[in-house]
């Protein structure tokens, strides 16, 4: 629940209640699933993703790591003209990582030690490698040193004494003490100092609204802060886009940071735009121009300003000097900002990608096609030849990519099948051999690496690809040896990625590889109703066997009581389905029948006890976030002096004390994006009426095929439902992989 929140000392203590809230539900994607968070500027009560804006992921921490691999990325930058203006007064990493690219743009040595200890130790490209060359039993069982990810409280570890001192400055300002720990880990051991030079770096926290970070830096520096304070500008911009990235955007359009910056009472947004780029704040872009990262400072942003708008305007009938017809060349391309660690997981992807399509193998695998499916034949000829390959279909259509694989590892190839979550993993056939992409990337699961760091595979098959984010699906390319193969498979229709970027809908807009739709449809009554509402249509479906029933609700409450009533009664009756096999969906973690309200109806009817766990009992249903965007279920075996343990999936976990709070939530009630990816034997969603304002058709197309053999929906959103299918495609993200890949590949020709 968002505060209204004063800026004056005593309410300023208002601030940890706020984030440690944003903190617990922010972790596990983004504001889609909650009502008014469709803009990068809007307030997000029940937003699902904020731990991701303060503190360091393993994507990003991964991705750190593998810099000093992107030799393709940095010699294309090094071929170009214009260096990047801005960042000339970074301080700490960001400086020591900015000097380390213009050391390679300008071919001077560069200096390993401002890469980090970890980067250090990072394999170089290897190269191309034969399908046979080693065996799979040959590669490491783990991960190879500086690849692995690292928790981020293990790669920022603070030393006490820095924590004590951030507090003294907290409690000076009147913000809460209980956010020391956090501002030392986003600030570092200086965190102190800096924080007493630039109050408005508590903005790095996540949950601080820009009014607590006005009464705190207030506090400290009385009359010698203002709405126009440039340390202050700088921290809105940084704020505007790490709010951006929970709702999926890669970067911003210039002129709407311009917009919600006047709507902070910034008195010179233009200018204050100008002094984040300046200060290494943000990059500026903007695409098609010469250099990837749109020129720099002068030749992007500059664009933008209303001095070149006049003087365009002023000289809009004059002939260009090389004959370019205007109106043939179209508008320009909006100048973008966005935050350096999305920036070069893009350009990493896109180079990778390109890669990838580029050393493809060609080889005719005609024979194993004339073998397999029918379904999975023209796939298994598609990747054959081709280093990258799209795949689309429903839940029916995994098969098969899957089928691909096997026919693969029949000719000796090396191929490893991967999907998003534990529970995707486990509904596949164990002769799948199937991983999850997180234990692949950790080396837990999967064949591992070579001593370079590359996966030693020769084909790489992820299902549910449009869970990907951006960094996640960077650190997998950048992990493919040249030569070897990359099938994305997934359903385009679902909610896109927790995290930052829409890199399946993006490839599959930019047509630079082949790309095979599925005539596989998902069966039954349910399938035919997703199938309806994937293109627009809500349509009555003819369900005999009950499975599909509507449930009728006139308010929250209500909805809350059928919603119980369903899990623990009809659906077992009906179906022979427990309560622990049905998951029920809705729309947001707050209000009357969201995730919090609905599982403590759930915890007082299926596990009634006196949460004695920081509120939870033995055989609680549990949802985990290890890390922002990625959930895992399980159930609550005890609680000692070491934290809260888990059986997730047959495996234990042991979550300690002090995360408990902002990482365990009960799991009978989950959002739709906590649940792409996975599938149950019934569903329940739950449409309370102060939910129709977060629905779209990929939220509802998401929400009603969780579950493979029944859908209840308890339904109190009147017309609004057929409204958001109709009406409501998607929520956009900005994002700029499809012009960089576009710009790397011509568009493909596509079979069939």
């Amino acid at each position: 629940m968002e505060h209204a929140v004063s800026t004056d000392r005593d309410t300023a203590a208002g601030a940890a209640e706020t984030a440690t809230e944003h903190a617990t539900e922010d972790a596990e994607g983004p504001g889609t699933d909650s009502p008014g968070a469709d803009s990068p500027g809007a307030d997000a009560p029940d937003a699902e993703g904020g731990t991701a804006a303060a503190e360091v992921s393993e994507a990003a921490a991964e991705l750190a790591a593998q810099r000093e691999l992107r030799e393709r990325i940095e010699q294309r930058k090094a071929e170009k003209a214009g260096p990047i203006a801005a960042g000339t007064k970074l301080s700490g990493q960001a400086a020591d990582l900015l000097a380390a690219v213009r050391a390679v743009e300008s071919g001077a040595p560069v200096d390993r030690s401002l890469l980090g200890p970890r980067a250090s130790a990072a394999p170089e490209r290897a190269q191309p490698s034969p399908r046979a060359a080693e065996p799979a039993s040959a590669a490491p069982s783990g991960p190879s040193p500086g690849l692995s990810p690292a928790p981020a409280s293990a790669s920022r570890a603070v030393p006490a004494e820095a924590v004590s001192a951030v507090r003294a400055v907290l409690a000076r300002g009147g913000a809460p003490e209980a956010l020391a720990g956090q501002v030392a880990t986003a600030l570092g051991e200086q965190a102190a100092e800096v924080l007493r030079e630039d109050p408005w770096l508590l903005l790095g926290v996540a949950g601080v609204r820009p009014e607590q970070a006005d009464g705190f830096a207030r506090a400290l520096l009385g009359a010698a802060c203002g709405p126009g304070d440039e340390r202050r500008a700088a921290a809105l911009v940084g704020w505007l886009l790490e709010r951006a990235a929970l709702q999926g955007h890669t970067a911003l359009e210039a002129a709407s940071v311009r917009d919600t910056l006047a709507e902070h009472a910034v008195p010179d947004p233009h200018e204050a735009v100008r002094h984040a780029i300046a200060e290494g704040a943000v990059l500026v872009f903007q695409e098609g121009a010469e250099d990837s990262f749109g020129g720099g400072f002068e030749d992007g942003f500059e664009e933008d300003s209303p001095a070149v708008a006049e003087e365009s305007e002023a000289g809009a009938d004059e002939e260009p000097a090389d004959g370019t017809d205007p109106a043939e060349a179209g508008p320009p391309a909006p100048v973008l900002l966005g935050l350096d660690r999305y920036a070069l997981a893009e350009e990493s992807l896109a180079d990778g990608l390109a890669r990838l399509v580029r050393t493809g193998p060609e080889d005719s695998w005609d024979e194993a096609a004339a073998k397999a499916p029918r379904a999975a034949a023209e796939l298994i000829r598609a990747v054959a030849g081709h280093g990258l390959v799209l795949h689309t279909g429903g839940e029916a259509a995994r098969a098969e990519p899957v089928a691909l694989a096997g026919a693969a590892r029949a000719l000796g190839v090396r191929a490893v099948v991967a999907t998003h979550s534990e529970n995707g993993r486990d509904r596949l056939d164990a002769a799948a051999g199937a991983v999850t992409v997180a234990g692949l990337l950790a080396g837990a699961e999967g064949p591992g690496r070579y001593a370079d760091g590359l996966f030693a595979l020769d084909l790489l098959v992820v299902l549910d690809a449009p869970q990907l984010d951006v960094e996640t699906a960077a650190m997998i390319v950048e992990s493919l040896p040249d030569g070897s193969r990359l099938v994305l498979s997934g359903d385009p229709g679902v909610l896109w990625s927790a995290g930052a970027g829409r890199v399946f809908a993006d490839l599959l807009a930019a047509g630079v590889c082949p790309r095979l739709a599925s005539r596989t449809p998902d069966p039954g009554p349910v399938g035919e109703l997703v199938s309806g509402i994937g293109i627009g249509e809500l349509q009555q479906v003819d369900a005999p066997g009950k499975e599909v029933v509507i449930v009728p609700v006139r308010d929250a409450g209500e909805a809350v009581h059928r919603t119980v009533q369903l899990v623990a009664e009809s659906v077992p009756r009906a179906f022979g389905v427990d309560a622990g096999q049905t998951q029920v969906i809705t729309v947001g973690h707050g209000g009357s029948a969201g995730t919090r309200a609905l599982n403590t109806a759930l915890k007082e009817r299926l596990n009634p006890g006196p949460g004695r766990f920081g509120g939870f009992d033995p055989g609680d249903r549990i949802a985990y976030v290890p890390s922002p965007g990625r959930t895992l279920q399980g159930a609550v075996v005890a609680a000692d002096a070491e934290g809260l343990r888990l059986d997730c999936a047959g495996t234990e976990v042991v979550v300690a004390r002090d995360r408990v709070e902002s990482a365990v939530r009960h799991g009978w009630a989950l959002t739709a994006h906590q649940a792409a990816g996975m599938r149950w034997p019934a569903a329940v969603v739950v449409l309370p009426g102060d939910a129709a304002r977060g629905l779209s058709r990929p939220w509802v197309y998401t929400a009603f095929s969780r579950g493979d053999r029944h859908l209840s929906v308890v339904h109190g959103v009147d017309q609004a439902l057929a409204r958001a299918v109709t009406d409501v495609p998607s929520q956009e993200r900005t994002t700029r992989l499809r012009p960089l890949i576009e710009g790397l590949l011509a568009p493909a020709v596509q079979p069939g």
